[in-house]
């Protein structure tokens, strides 16, 4: 079952990357990049502040920074055990996909994919529940795109990202309820 699991993956892999949508390399570099993101993160770290009562704010930005840590830790965890290869790395597709990074350590699950959603998330959440707007649908556009962009520039199967986005989901509503559960003790104890 595991073998042909993973042979689809690579089969849709092959499929994606080697897609009309590839043509557009300078633009999945670009969102690929952590740094292209770092307006993102500082305007999230403002909305905080702004949109938050003031003893709160410092709470849920440190809240943030634990959930984010949290992702990347429980993921390189994972990858180690895992231990399988990128399609970059993976001899028998070289010759076949489009490749435009070459990290070296394993693919499985997309830190990039599980760090961006369970922050979206959680930023989500944390700001509809004190300021209802559908602007924060907005958030998702950003670890999509971040998702997307790891298959296209060949480090990252589909199986990798779908994984990667379900672990974020589930980190950035485990971070909102214990965040929650924290504000309310706190709201309490005045």
């Amino acid at each position: 079952m595991w073998e042909w699991l993973v042979e689809l993956d690579q089969q849709i892999f092959t499929y994606i990357n080697g897609s009309y949508f590839n043509r557009f390399d300078v633009f999945w570099l670009f969102v690929t990049r952590l740094e292209t993101w770092l307006p993102l993160y500082i305007t999230f770290f403002i909305l905080l502040i702004v949109k938050l009562p003031k003893r709160l704010n410092y709470i849920a930005s440190l809240t943030v920074i634990i959930a984010t840590l949290t992702a990347i830790g429980l993921t390189d965890l994972v990858k180690n055990a895992v231990a399988r290869l990128r399609p970059n790395n993976e001899p028998i597709l070289l010759d076949s996909i489009n490749i435009l990074q070459r990290p070296e350590n394993f693919s499985f699950w997309s830190g990039h994919t599980a760090v961006s959603m369970t922050v979206s998330l959680l930023m989500f959440l944390i700001l509809n529940n004190y300021n209802k707007s559908k602007w924060w649908l907005l958030f998702f556009i950003w670890p999509l795109l971040f998702a997307t962009s790891r298959i296209f520039v060949g480090v990252h199967y589909p199986l990798d990202v779908l994984v990667g986005a379900l672990v974020g989901l589930f980190l950035g509503a485990a971070f909102y309820k214990l965040l929650m559960n924290l504000f309310n003790r706190l709201q309490h104890t005045t």
